[in-house]
């Protein structure tokens, strides 16, 4: 940790030594033109819905988190931190679940095999991120199994051509601290970008409901990531590029019975190197190795019911779990004649895992994946364009074929028609093949692929004050994979179900400019997911969901404002003991404002957010449990975040 800090110093030090020309350091970004960097942008132009949170709204909002921003900022995007920053979330990209989105950061796979259920969102802070991309609708074409209903790629640092950088220090009423430092220059042939940052909180109150036995009763938690990225021209058109990430973390988890102290102890890395050749400029090829390495070790002490001086009662003490995930990606864009271009990839994944926790054995999983795309150019059409790719997926166990066709139509300069169509697959988790814990679904490695049809059809338009889209989507699923109660498995055994699973709904967003300093923006979502037959919307799924903002920003005056609105509409649960609970109708609002401290030199940012503004006492989730002493079980929820106030001082150089 002592290293860490001194880090931190240095970094701050070096900033303070040398300044850059010019007032924000966000003006002097080189933008690369690597084929798996510009992969999302690429999809969008051929008909792919595509939704962009920067780093000047992420900074402006003083999220402490990816999730906060995915929370409040991305139209459509469901999610919900069952308890903060840091902690897992539920998520729903066009009705989805939350294992049918694919994570990334700088286009390498974070995801969780071992469980589909559970997200990697608990360890990636807000301060690293150059912007946040997602992909809407089924992107098993280039991003393989989960990406069935969209995935999300945090891109973090860029480079930039002259010396640059940020100190910025603040904090929260729960108790929260923030700190981070970043610098990034451009040497000769030479770039490179390095960060640092650490997180940490004591929370706030978790559960509505706390048994006497629960004696923590705040979830904090105590993040420390540091990265960076190297990049050298070897030649010209030839180009090396270095990335890495470590992250240490502690994260509590309290429940509402029992627990005097519960955590999980994080060890992340994430690394890629590739190299990018343009060897004419008709023929580009990148080949990208990666690895990602996620250990965790989670602890778990009780106490005693009605005895709170009986010896504590250590159910976990320091019992790992965690994954391992490499491969290699290669990528090549041939324009070998007019009209076409042809994209042709290759994707190596080796994922390895074990659960000491849930019971999970050592199991190794090993992918290779075939990918072609064709994609006409302007060459044979101006204002049309078209894609079509398909793709073949081998593992051990498994063979799976998908396909995309999409295209994008600007019918006059002001209005667009763009549309997807395809299929995409998700592959078992470990703990759906191989689970063994007495405590819950027995795994079945006979399991299939899930499977799914997808489509959607969005019309916008833009002029110069108001940007519009209409998008409806429709998907089908095949060999859900659900826990089903058989004879000789009373706890379950995973299973294929026979019917469909069916999402559809309709998205609505526009963005007017109200003058050059005001601009307002509004999304509605409409979903409808459930499987055939059945009269009730998934769990934790919304059926509706509406996000609105005004954000002023006057470029003559040194200071600016936002406010931000979600309100999620109705959301149930199957709660053991208590049937099907309702727990959504909720609306949150923040508030934010900046201004800088030395006029026009742009230099020094005091930034201020009230976060849930009016004090909504809301539910992020529900579940029940035993009580201390002998009786039914009890009903719970989680508490969303209460009325908190961010502050935070930046310095740029």
């Amino acid at each position: 940790m002592k290293a860490i800090w001194l880090l931190g110093a240095a970094l701050a030090a070096l900033g303070s030594g040398a300044r850059a020309e010019g007032a924000d350091v966000q003006e002097l970004v080189v933008t690369a033109a690597r084929l798996e960097e510009t992969l999302p942008q690429e999809l969008a132009r051929y008909g792919a819905d595509l939704s962009v949170i920067s780093e000047a709204t992420i900074r402006d909002n003083l999220y402490v988190d990816i999730s906060q921003a995915l929370q409040m900022q991305t139209p459509g995007v469901f999610l919900s931190p069952r308890n903060g920053p840091f902690s897992y979330v539920d998520i729903a990209i066009q009705g989805s679940r939350t294992g049918d989105v694919l994570w990334l950061v700088d286009g390498v796979r974070i995801s969780n095999r071992l469980y589909t259920s559970t997200s990697p969102a608990d360890t990636l802070p807000a301060s690293m991120v150059e912007r946040i991309e997602v992909l809407k609708g089924g992107q098993s074409l280039f991003y393989g199994t989960q990406a069935v209903a969209g995935a999300i790629n945090v891109v973090t640092r860029a480079y930039s051509e002259d010396f640059d950088g940020r100190l910025t220090a603040g904090g929260d009423t729960n108790g929260g601290v923030h700190a981070d430092v970043f610098i990034r220059d451009t040497v000769g042939r030479h770039r490179y970008v390095a960060w640092v940052s650490k997180d940490e909180s004591d929370g706030y109150r978790t559960f509505d409901i706390f048994q006497p036995s629960a004696t923590d009763r705040r979830r904090g938690y105590d993040v420390v990531s540091f990265g960076g990225k190297y990049g050298v021209d070897l030649a010209d058109g030839l180009a090396l590029n270095l990335y890495a990430q470590h992250v240490d973390a502690h994260l509590e988890y309290p429940n509402p019975r029992l627990t005097r102290l519960a955590f999980n102890d994080r060890d992340e890395e994430i690394a890629s190197a590739s190299l990018d050749w343009t060897a004419r400029d008709d023929v580009q090829l990148s080949v990208k190795g990666y690895y990602h390495d996620w250990d965790s070790v989670y602890s778990t002490v009780n106490n005693v019911p009605g005895d709170p001086s009986a010896p504590p009662v250590i159910v976990d003490d320091l019992t790992y779990w965690g994954y391992e995930d490499y491969g290699v990606q290669a990528l090549a864009r041939l324009n070998l004649h007019k009209g076409f271009e042809y994209q042709l990839g290759y994707d190596f994944q080796n994922f390895n895992g074990r659960d000491e926790v849930l019971l999970i054995a050592q199991q190794t999983e090993k992918v290779h994946a075939f990918i072609g795309q064709v994609r006409t150019t302007d060459d044979l059409f101006e204002n049309l364009r078209f894609a079509a790719g398909v793709r073949y997926n081998r593992t051990d166990e498994t063979e799976k074929t998908v396909w995309n066709v999409s295209g994008r139509w600007d019918a006059t300069p002001a209005v667009y028609v763009e549309g997807m169509v395809g299929t995409a697959f998700i592959l078992p988790s470990a703990e759906q093949l191989f689970g063994v814990d007495p405590c819950c679904a027995v795994g079945n490695p006979q399991l299939d692929a899930e499977e799914s049809a997808n489509a959607s059809l969005t019309l916008g338009g833009q002029t110069d004050r108001l940007t519009w889209e209409a998008t409806a989507f429709t998907r089908r699923v095949k060999n859900l994979i659900v826990d089903e109660e058989r004879p000789g498995f009373p706890d379950g055994i995973y299973v294929n179900t026979d019917g469909e699973v069916r999402f559809r709904g309709l998205e609505l967003q526009a963005t007017l400019r109200v003058t050059e300093a005001i601009a307002a923006r509004a999304a509605y979502a409409y979903t409808r997911a459930r499987a055939a037959g059945a009269g009730r919307q998934f769990d934790r799924v919304p059926e509706q969901q509406v996000k609105a903002g005004v954000d002023w920003v006057p470029a003559e005056l040194p200071f600016g404002a936002s406010a931000s609105l979600l309100w999620v509409g109705d959301v149930a649960f199957n709660v053991s003991g208590f049937g099907r609970v309702g727990y959504g109708n909720y609306t949150v609002v923040d508030l934010a404002a900046h201004a800088w401290l030395d006029g026009p030199d742009r230099r020094h940012k005091l930034t201020g957010r009230l976060e849930n503004a009016f004090d909504e006492a809301y539910a992020t989730r529900v579940n029940s449990a035993a009580p201390d002493v002998p009786g039914p079980r009890f009903l719970y929820r989680f508490r969303g975040v209460p009325r908190t106030f961010h502050i935070s001082y930046a310095y740029s150089f």
